[in-house]
C-alpha cells in the first residue's frame, strides 16, 4: 500500500471535492429551483475532476517517479485513483442523497414528469439513491479511463533530445 499512498491521497481529495461539488450545486439551486439547469451545469465537473488528475499525477511524477514518468506509469496511477474513486462513490452518493440534498430526488423526479421527459414510474426509476449508486459505479471507471489517457499523454515526460550534429 506504501506505493499507492500518493493515489490513495488524491482519491481522498477527489472524493471531498466531488462532495464539495454537491454543496455548490445545492446552494445555487440546481437541486430543487433551478432544477431545471441541472443536466447542463453537473457537465462542468469535469473541469475540477480533470484538475484532480493532473495535479496527482503530477504529484506522482515529481515524488515517486522523480520527474520522469511515462505515458505507461501515468496511465497505472490514473488507473489505480480511479479504482479508489470508484470504490468511494457509493458513499459519496450516499452522503449527497442523505445530507446535502436529501430532496433531490424527489425534485427531479417531480420535473421529470411535469416536464413530459418521463413517466412517474420511468423517474421513480431513474432518480433514486440505489440507481445513482449503480450509475456510479459504471460512469466512474469509465470516465476515470478516459481522463487518465489524456492526463496521462499530458504529463508524460518527454523524451529527451537527441543529439543530431554527428558528434561522437
Amino acid at each position: 500500500m506504501k506505493n499507492f499512498r500518493i493515489e490513495i491521497k488524491w482519491a481522498v481529495i477527489f472524493f471531498i471535492m466531488m462532495l464539495a461539488w454537491m454543496v455548490i450545486e445545492k446552494l445555487a439551486g440546481f437541486h430543487d429551483r433551478n432544477i431545471e439547469s441541472h443536466a447542463v451545469f453537473s457537465n462542468f465537473i469535469a473541469i475540477p475532476a480533470v484538475a484532480v488528475y493532473v495535479l496527482a499525477l503530477l504529484d506522482k511524477k515529481k515524488n515517486f517517479y522523480g520527474e520522469t514518468m511515462t505515458f505507461r506509469q501515468g496511465f497505472m496511477t490514473g488507473l489505480v485513483i480511479t479504482i479508489f474513486v470508484t470504490i468511494l462513490s457509493p458513499l459519496t452518493q450516499f452522503i449527497t442523497s442523505t445530507y446535502i440534498t436529501p430532496d433531490y430526488f424527489m425534485n427531479a423526479i417531480e420535473f421529470a414528469v411535469s416536464s413530459g421527459n418521463a413517466s412517474r414510474e420511468q423517474a421513480e426509476a431513474y432518480f433514486n439513491l440505489q440507481s445513482y449508486i449503480f450509475q456510479g459505479l459504471i460512469g466512474t471507471p469509465v470516465m476515470g479511463v478516459i481522463t487518465s489517457v489524456i492526463v496521462a499523454f499530458i504529463v508524460k515526460s518527454k523524451k529527451p533530445a537527441e543529439d543530431n550534429t554527428g558528434a561522437a
